[in-house]
Formats: C-alpha cells, sequence, structure tokens
C-alpha cells in the first residue's frame, strides 16, 4: 500500500495548523437580507397522527439471550451481490410503503421520525432543537462513483485510486490521530434547554457521517432532497445503511485503544426516545439501551478497514525543516505581523481574510509516554451565523426562544501531528485560519489556545 499524502483536507506544515472554515465542518450562512429573494419552502408534515400521551408505553426489554442467536450486520457492497438478499430487501421496503399511514411500521412514518425530531416539528418546551451539522449538496453522484468523504460542495477531480487514497488518510485522521479522547470523537456533552446545545461536535459526526449525507444529496431537488435535507433524509433506504456503518465505526474506535469509552453523564444515559416495535407498541428506549450490541443481540461482520494500518497515517507534504526555514522567510517577509492569543481582544476579529497566530504551548519534549496517554488539544473560538443540514422546513420555535449567533469552540487533537512535524519541542506553533470564500465575514475570531494534558 502507497503512502498517502498529506492531502488538502490535512494540509498543515511546521508550527503551523491551516483550518479551513468549510463545508466539512460548518456552513457559515450570510445575515438574512430582506432585499434578497429568498427559496420558499414547502408543508412538510411530519407529525405522528396522535400524541404519544395518547398511547401506552412499555419500557424496552433486552432480548432474551437463550430465544434470540446474534444477528451478523453485513456490510452493503457485499450484500449487494447477493440477489436473493437484495430481492427481500427490496420486498421489505415495497411492504412498509403499502402499510397505511396510521401504522407506525408504514416506510414514511418510519423516515419521518428523522423529520420529527430534527426540523423542530417535535419542540418541546425547554427542549434544545439546535442540531450542529452540515447536509447539504450542490450536484448529484450516481453509481459507480467513489464517494468523496470529506466533500466541501466541489469535486476534486481526482481519480477512483486517488479518491480512495484521500479517504483513507482522512479516515485515519478521523478515527485515529484526531480521536484520541472521546470528546474529540464524540463532540462535547449536549444538554437540554436553551443554552445547552454542544458547540463542538466530534470526528465522527464531521465526517464521515455529516460529509456523506452532503455528497449524497441532490442540487435537482429544491432542498437538495433526500438525504441532504434533514426533513427527509431517512426517505433514501441508504440512510439506514449509512448509519448502521456510523454505528460500526463508533465499535471499531471503542475497540482501538481501552481509552476510547463512551461518556458516563447520566444526562446522556438517560436521555429517553419513543419508538414503535414491530407489534407497533409504543417503546420507551434510554440512550443506556443501546450501547452494547451483545445485549442486543446483534455483532458486525468483520472487514479490513484499511485506514487503521500505520501506512494510512498522512505524512506532511513538505519535510519539517524546509517547511520551518519557510515560515520562518514568510514571517520576516510580513514584517512580523503575526497575531498572538492576546491580540483578539474582547470583541474578536473578524475573518475576512488570513488570519496567522502564534499560539503558545503548556508544555514542550514531552515523554514518548506522555504525547501517548496524554493528547494535546488545539481550540479555536469563534462565533457567526451557521446553517446547519437543511432542514426543509420552517421550524416553529416555542414562544419564549430567541435567535441568536452561536458561540463555538473547534477542537483538534494535534499531538500525533506535533511529532510528525517534529514540531513537540518547540514553544509555540502557528495557526492558520483560512476562510472559504467569502464566508469569513460573518465569523468573528475570538481566541486560540492549547489546552494542556
Amino acid at each position: 500500500m502507497k503512502e498517502p499524502k498529506k492531502w488538502a483536507c490535512s494540509a498543515l506544515l511546521v508550527f503551523t495548523v491551516v483550518f479551513l472554515f468549510s463545508s466539512s465542518l460548518l456552513f457559515m450562512k450570510e445575515k438574512n437580507d430582506p432585499n434578497q429573494p429568498r427559496r420558499s419552502l414547502k408543508p412538510s408534515h411530519c407529525c405522528p397522527p396522535k400524541r404519544l400521551s395518547e398511547e401506552p408505553i412499555i419500557d424496552f426489554q433486552f432480548p432474551d439471550p437463550s430465544t434470540q442467536p446474534i444477528r451478523l450486520r453485513r456490510p452493503a457492497h457485499i450484500l449487494g451481490e447477493d440477489r436473493d438478499f437484495v430481492a427481500k430487501y427490496n420486498k421489505a421496503i415495497s411492504i412498509m410503503k403499502t402499510l397505511p399511514y396510521d401504522d407506525p411500521r408504514n416506510f414514511m412514518r418510519q423516515s419521518n421520525i428523522h423529520c420529527t425530531f430534527c426540523t423542530g416539528a417535535y419542540n418541546q418546551q425547554h427542549s434544545n432543537t439546535f442540531m450542529m451539522n452540515v447536509h447539504m449538496s450542490w450536484i448529484s453522484h450516481l453509481p459507480p462513483k467513489v464517494v468523496d468523504g470529506n466533500y466541501k460542495g466541489k469535486e476534486r477531480g481526482l481519480g477512483s485510486e486517488e479518491q480512495k487514497a484521500y479517504n483513507v488518510a482522512l479516515m485515519y485522521t478521523q478515527m485515529i490521530s484526531a480521536a484520541k479522547k472521546p470528546e474529540l470523537f464524540m463532540g462535547c456533552p449536549f444538554k437540554a434547554g436553551r443554552f445547552g446545545y454542544c458547540n463542538a461536535g466530534g470526528t465522527l459526526e464531521t465526517a464521515p457521517h455529516n460529509t456523506l449525507h452532503y455528497w449524497m444529496g441532490s442540487n435537482l431537488r429544491n432542498e437538495w432532497e433526500d438525504m441532504g435535507s434533514l426533513y427527509s433524509a431517512a426517505r433514501d433506504p441508504i440512510f439506514y445503511s449509512h448509519h448502521s456503518n456510523i454505528d460500526r465505526l463508533w465499535e471499531v474506535w471503542r475497540k482501538l485503544n481501552s481509552k476510547n469509552i463512551n461518556p458516563e453523564d447520566p444526562d446522556w444515559l438517560d436521555t429517553e426516545f419513543f419508538f414503535h416495535n414491530e407489534k407497533s407498541q409504543l417503546v420507551r428506549v434510554k440512550i443506556r439501551d443501546a450501547l452494547d450490541i451483545t445485549e442486543l443481540r446483534y455483532t458486525f461482520e468483520e472487514v479490513v478497514n484499511p485506514w487503521s494500518h500505520i501506512n494510512a497515517r498522512p505524512k506532511p507534504s513538505v519535510p519539517p525543516l524546509i517547511a520551518k526555514q519557510m515560515l520562518k522567510m514568510r514571517n520576516h517577509d510580513n514584517g512580523g505581523l503575526l497575531l498572538t492569543a492576546s491580540d483578539f481582544g474582547r470583541l474578536g476579529r473578524i475573518l475576512d481574510t488570513i488570519i496567522r497566530v502564534q499560539v503558545q504551548r503548556p508544555r514542550t519534549n514531552r515523554t514518548k509516554n506522555e504525547i501517548e496517554y496524554e493528547e494535546e488539544v488545539l481550540v479555536v473560538e469563534f462565533a457567526g451565523t451557521f446553517v446547519n443540514m437543511r432542514r426543509g422546513v420552517k421550524v416553529m420555535m416555542n414562544k419564549d426562544d430567541v435567535a441568536v449567533d452561536m458561540k463555538r469552540n473547534l477542537k483538534l487533537g494535534i499531538s500525533e501531528l506535533l511529532e510528525d512535524l517534529e514540531a513537540d519541542g518547540d514553544e509555540s506553533i502557528w495557526v492558520s485560519l483560512v476562510p472559504q470564500g467569502d464566508t469569513g465575514v460573518n465569523i468573528s475570531i475570538d481566541g486560540i489556545r492549547i489546552e494542556p494534558p
């Protein structure tokens, strides 16, 4: 296997971390201009026929191991070659679509679960409907086409093999080097209430979850349906394969390292959801009920993850020594115009051009054991108006809700990166914030720092 280059998605130089405010992480929306026409939103009715309170509720029970054998979840690309399985799957979908809408097993009822909870249709008082997701699309991608795992709204122009190598390097970053702490992989805690929104998403959520939704949407439809819009994403059968694979990646990540553990916050563990089972009974399920796949009586077929091999580790595009010399020359040519963390002030700085910052490191020359077990985290603090995954419907707010510009933290694990760049002994690093297009005019950078391990 060839060594993957460090592609643009993670292009970094010694002393420099280049961060693109791009679609793989978030979209910045221009502030609403009343003089500009807006795309009309068609009505979407995705609430269930009757209130949940009108139905009897039962609590979820784990399957009985004595009667329920372990079920094997197989990869979609392998199952696609099994004609009998595909025929059964198509038949099952057809049967679900023929059921009346008041039957909760109806295909549209099932798909509307995603619409109901993700568009504000189910907007309980004091609930938090903010979703830092990115699901959009500008073009259609038809098979056979190698997916771009870090899709930014524009084609890279890579051949199939080049795109595969790019994806392997990306997945190494998202699953290993940038995900060495649970918070980096899963994102920050998401709490109920107006101010409980999560302001730092995890690597699994940003890519490949968000980016594949984005890549599979279509600009041939008004709101980039189906996969590119929250209200319609689950109407595409590939939605379920995509999320099953995200479930698998979560399980793979847990087994990569003993430190990769699930959160123990009771607010998270006891969060409740309501689903109808195969008998049309309404079942209350807590997150803690869905964490052990053995108790749930299923497992995943073992497959080769090419990104998990050490050869998948991206390499610097420029040798570290040469990169250091280039950066010294650049700083000299710019007259030493390099910001420090104290230069942002109370109001921050607008990202209307490239911002380069010298960030001090809390510790240097760490031991190999410290590098392995104590992740150094770069934190970029910023505020702005964000576009989430297209909802495709107008969000109905509660009476006391207010619309605010969201503050957000971007957290990046950099210990392995510093090692690759031979910079672990350096007292500071350069961070370059690069706006994509004109998206930075609504972004205020409030600060940049490194969290001590």
